[in-house]
C-alpha cells in the first residue's frame, strides 16, 4: 500500500486522483516533471495500466539502478536532474537532465549516478514490472523487497 505520509503534497495529490474512482477509468495525468522533482524515493510506482507502468526514482550520488535484464519488456527512461551514465549491453553513454534512454528488451542495463545531486527520473515498463503502489525509500529498501507486478493496475 502507498504511505501517504512520506510523499510530498504534489505526488500525493497526483495518486489520490488517479486510485479516486473505481467505476471510471481515469488513466494518469499529472504534471510529471514536477512530480519527479519532488519525488525523494529509490523508486515509487505511479500509475500501472495492463501493459504500461510509470515509476518516478531518485538515485543518490554514487548509487545505481543496479545491472539487471527485463527479457519481456521495454523500459524508456527520462532524466529530469542530474547526471550519470547508462550502460546498454556493455556500452556506456553519459547521460544528462532532459535525455531519454529505450532500453529495449532483453537488454543488460544499469543507470549509475555519477553527480553531486541526486538522479531525478521517471521510467515506463511495457508491460509492467512492479506492484501497483509499490514504494522504496532507498535502493536498499528495494533490494531487499521481493515484489513483482501481480496483475492489479491502478484502475
Amino acid at each position: 500500500m502507498v504511505e501517504f505520509e512520506v510523499m510530498s503534497e504534489v505526488v500525493r495529490k497526483a495518486v489520490q486522483t488517479t486510485r479516486s474512482s473505481a467505476r471510471s477509468m481515469r488513466g494518469f495525468v499529472a504534471d510529471i516533471e514536477e512530480l519527479t522533482e519532488e519525488n525523494s524515493d529509490f523508486r515509487r510506482v505511479l500509475y500501472t495500466g495492463k501493459n504500461l507502468q510509470l515509476v518516478l526514482m531518485a538515485i543518490q550520488p554514487g548509487e545505481e539502478i543496479g545491472e539487471e535484464t527485463h527479457e519481456d519488456r521495454d523500459q524508456f527512461f527520462r532524466v529530469e536532474k542530474g547526471k550519470g551514465e547508462v550502460w546498454i549491453d556493455g556500452h556506456r553513454s553519459k547521460i544528462k537532465s532532459d535525455d531519454a534512454i529505450i532500453v529495449p528488451a532483453g537488454a543488460r542495463h544499469n543507470i549509475v549516478n555519477a553527480g553531486e545531486k541526486p538522479l531525478l527520473l521517471y521510467t515506463l515498463y511495457a508491460p509492467p514490472e512492479h506492484r501497483d503502489g509499490t514504494a522504496h525509500a532507498t535502493k536498499a529498501d528495494a533490494d531487499a523487497a521481493v515484489e513483482h507486478f501481480d496483475g492489479k493496475t491502478s484502475e
